[in-house]
């Protein structure tokens, strides 16, 4: 990592996830980041890559669709 480092809120402003998804993203290494101390840090390229992966972002893509809109196979 670079010299570029944002701080998990900074990242969360740029990304508009929030700043604790974003620290379970880093921990669980989905997210590349730093931990430096107590705190962990990103750069911006490496939030938009994250948010540009549509894989990265969901194991399950139909995961947030209203219960009532799945398509009927037998129509």
């Amino acid at each position: 990592m670079g010299d570029d480092l944002l701080s998990l809120r900074e990242a969360a402003a740029v990304s508009g996830l929030s700043a604790s998804h974003l620290r379970l993203l880093a921990r669980t290494g989905r997210l590349v980041a730093q931990k430096l101390g107590r705190d962990w840090f990103t750069t911006e390229a490496a939030v938009l890559a994250y948010l540009a992966d549509e894989g990265a972002r969901s194991n399950d893509p139909g995961k947030y669709r209203k219960r009532g809109t799945e398509r009927r196979q037998d129509r």
